[in-house]
């Protein structure tokens, strides 16, 4: 049995789970380039992501994997290039990207909730003020969404009360709760305790079988092994190479792709 180090094990979520990507395109980055300061960050980035696709993101810290992702609903701003969203493109105009982020969920390495609400009115905060869904409609979604992440128990108790895996349950069941189009993952595991690593991994491999685009940054390479339908790796803000699991598994095209797969399997 394969084990990646943190306690997740490939086999556990016994086999891949069948692919929902389409030809249409979802997302479209084309030439895109950062720059934090004169550190180049993202160096001329070209992505097509189609409808249904999974794809799991990895490579070394500063790669600029986590970056990417936070360009894609203008939590970082890129500086050259372009990124289109179902149809719309990502800049500046402030309509532009607020009809973006309604389609786009992300959940954080942190959990990001409000520790003063409870779960459920953690979950009833967006829906309500953004998508102005009447309340006892946005209650019904929320309670939905916490059954789909099995813990619906939880509704009335607030963020401290829980473990790291229910809090980053809620995060997940909160951006589900918008309804988007795309679910992008930041490390989602990273600040998580082995233990609860696997709880998490599996809410998110049934929400892959249900056909949501997702793109997810992580190192958890038996999840990448039975979720992505593309696994990419970066290295120094570029994309070094990008392709099923099988592929970039058992036979990677480049050196450092390689080095990277060994380093990180080893342990």
């Amino acid at each position: 049995m394969e084990n990646n180090g943190t306690g997740f094990e490939a086999e556990t979520l016994t086999t891949p789970v069948e692919s929902a990507a389409s030809d249409e395109s979802i997302i479209q980055v084309n030439d895109l380039n950062k720059w934090f300061g004169d550190f180049h960050v993202l160096n001329s980035i070209n992505l097509d992501v189609q409808k249904g696709e999974r794809i799991v993101i990895c490579g070394p810290s500063g790669s600029g994997k986590s970056t990417l992702i936070r360009c894609l609903n203008h939590l970082e701003a890129h500086q050259r290039g372009q990124i289109i969203i179902d149809g719309v493109e990502l800049n500046e105009d402030v309509k532009n990207i607020e009809a973006i982020r309604r389609e786009v969920g992300m959940v954080f390495q942190q959990f990001n909730l409000f520790p003063h609400l409870s779960v459920l009115e953690n979950c009833l905060l967006a829906p309500i003020w953004v998508r102005k869904t009447p309340r006892r409609e946005a209650i019904e979604m929320a309670m939905h969404y916490l059954e789909r992440v099995r813990i619906p128990e939880q509704a009335d108790k607030y963020p401290g009360q829980l473990s790291g895996g229910q809090q980053q349950r809620v995060a997940i069941a909160r951006a589900l709760c918008m309804q988007p189009k795309i679910m992008l993952f930041d490390e989602p595991t990273s600040a998580l305790d082995p233990e609860m690593i696997k709880e998490v991994l599996d809410v998110m491999v049934e929400l892959a079988s249900s056909g949501m685009t997702m793109l997810c940054v992580t190192h958890e390479m038996g999840f990448a092994k039975t979720v992505a339908d593309r696994v990419i790796f970066m290295d120094d803000g570029q994309i070094v190479e990008a392709a099923p699991p099988r592929d970039f598994f058992t036979r990677p095209e480049q050196p450092r792709t390689r080095e990277f797969l060994e380093q990180i399997l080893q342990h």
